[in-house]
């Protein structure tokens, strides 16, 4: 039996369920949360300047591209003068930027994402586009995510071959369960404040 015959992405809540809630809660949360933007965009101005939403294409569902949208936290041209990723103490990271990253609110921007059909709220985390990527790993069967399984297990303290793992597991265990799970780990996570750069 293949690996991709055990994934979940073609249960009735993957493929129907999943999407109807990601855009419910999509707008429930820019209902209520829209002053947060402001506050958000406010700060990032005062603390650096233009552009307060930073773009960047990443790999989505079936390899394919997409342009995924957050709040700036790092210098202008950031991927100009160093690289794609961000390690511990990256000196490109703003004074903003590191409340930012630090509560995750550089990444509610991706609302935007969901409520287009790019990501879901729970998946994978999307992946920098790099030329010659052949995109057969099994995660690509369903949608990134805002949050996931690598999240809420090290965020970005863990090595690649563990991300990797929790991001296979997650296609096989895909489920309302398992998304209210991870979610509700994210807030305790996003709470302590562990496992960011």
């Amino acid at each position: 039996m293949s690996k991709k015959s055990c994934t979940k992405e073609n249960s009735f809540y993957a493929r129907y369920i999943k999407r109807i809630l990601d855009i419910v809660c999509a707008m429930l949360v820019l209902i209520c949360f829209w002053w947060l933007y402001i506050i958000c965009a406010v700060v990032i101005v005062a603390d650096s300047g233009f552009p307060v939403v930073y773009s960047q294409k990443r790999s989505g569902k079936n390899g394919k591209a997409f342009v995924i949208y957050k709040f700036r936290t790092m210098v202008k041209n950031a991927d100009k003068i160093g690289p794609s990723s961000t390690s511990t103490g990256d000196s490109r990271i703003t004074k903003c930027g590191k409340w930012l990253r630090k509560t995750s609110l550089d990444e509610i921007p991706q609302i935007i994402n969901i409520l287009k059909g790019d990501m879901s709220f729970v998946g994978f985390r999307p992946d920098v586009v790099h030329e010659g990527e052949t995109y057969e790993n099994i995660k690509y069967l369903l949608r990134p995510g805002v949050v996931g399984f690598a999240q809420v297990n090290g965020r970005s303290s863990i090595g690649k071959d563990e991300k990797i793992y929790w991001e296979e597991k997650y296609s096989y265990e895909v489920s309302f369960f398992t998304d209210v799970k991870i979610i509700i780990q994210a807030v305790g996570v996003v709470l302590k404040g562990s496992g960011t750069n």
